[in-house]
């Protein structure tokens, strides 16, 4: 299986730097599971879509405001990007600088908010490509990274975060933070689109996947198999799982919004899993779906557009088959639809 199974043209102007103007006004596009057939929808059209009884789950991570702007007590400038939230003051963070700075030296940042202050942090040493900081903050590392921090925006948006980020890069059912890429299928939906659903009879359950900056990493190695994935931590609770076996009696379909979702409920089947039905799992997850994988858990899914030769278009393929997804694809773009986090939606089933 090589890389260059998963690859696309795809033209710049289709990648999405904004979202649409509401939640909800994006395009979707339906792919038959078993017959690649393609129909081109409007995500509002998942009210018709989805029936009474089946079960979304949603991946509730909330995106840290992740990247900060500081300089070394030398004066030099630099970049982080929070990776890890490590405890209420202490985080692993890939950095941006001429030059590393040593165990032992202090980095302070920056505000937006010209009465702020700087938050300052110390270097407690390296841990991989991460650097170990402890920030000096009085409230939790959370509150500090809302008061200093920049939305972390993928590098294929190619803009600085804006105000308005700070909301639509997040999803309106966000809870647990941790994540500093968003978990983008689930930004199609709103308020108004959940209670709806709700009323209709399309049950919602929840689980946790942070996602780290690893889901922006290229595959390195043509032959896929020998692609090492990141690790990411998840949580499916207890809940979750009851709420998967009801839908399994019911005769429901187990629908995942989002890849995150999907990775979450694999992992934890593949720790124990009756009749369709995972044990509650929570720890860290290294899973890497491709082609020829068998989906223990995932009925169905809504998920956006993902990259060229990335990971997430293997995990896709072993969902709907490489060449119907290679096809859909490239639909897609003869039909101009709008790619990537603020771009537009599919729906797998």
């Amino acid at each position: 299986m090589k890389l260059s199974d998963f690859d696309y043209n795809l033209p710049e102007s289709l990648i999405a730097r904004y979202p649409a103007s509401e939640r909800t006004h994006s395009r979707l596009l339906c792919l038959g599971r078993d017959d690649g057939q393609v129909q081109h929808r409007q995500f509002l059209d998942l009210m018709d879509l989805l029936n009474p009884g089946d079960l979304l789950v949603f991946n509730d991570t909330r995106v840290l405001a992740a990247r900060l702007y500081g300089r070394k007590a030398s004066g030099g400038k630099l970049e982080i990007l929070v990776e890890r939230l490590l405890s209420d003051t202490e985080a692993l963070v890939q950095m941006r600088v001429s030059k590393s700075p040593a165990a032992g030296s202090r980095i302070e940042f920056l505000s937006d908010q010209p009465d702020m202050p700087p938050l300052e942090a110390e270097v407690l040493g390296r841990q991989d490509a991460f650097f170990h900081l402890k920030f000096h903050c009085q409230e939790a590392l959370t509150t500090a990274l809302e008061q200093y921090g920049h939305m972390p925006l993928p590098p294929y948006i190619d803009r600085d975060d804006e105000a308005a980020d700070r909301s639509r890069y997040q999803t309106v059912y966000n809870k647990n933070p941790g994540a500093v890429a968003a978990p983008t299928a689930g930004l199609h939906f709103d308020e108004g689109m959940l209670k709806q659903l709700s009323e209709k009879g399309v049950e919602q359950t929840f689980l946790t996947l942070h996602v780290g900056s690893g889901t922006f990493q290229p595959v390195r190695t043509e032959d896929v198999l020998e692609h090492k994935m990141h690790s990411e931590w998840i949580d499916v609770p207890q809940s979750t799982c009851e709420q998967i076996a009801a839908c399994r009696a019911r005769g429901g379909r187990v629908v995942a919004v989002g890849t995150t979702s999907v990775r979450s409920l694999e992992s934890a089947a593949a720790h124990q899993v009756h009749n369709r039905v995972p044990d509650a799992f929570a720890g860290e997850t290294d899973i890497f779906i491709y082609p020829g994988y068998e989906f223990q858990v995932v009925d169905a899914m809504i998920t956006n557009f993902h990259l060229p030769k990335s990971t997430l278009m293997m995990l896709i393929s072993a969902f709907a088959g490489r060449d119907s997804v290679m096809a859909a694809y490239q639909e897609a773009v003869a039909e101009k639809y709008r790619f990537f986090s603020y771009g537009d939606a599919m729906f797998i089933v």
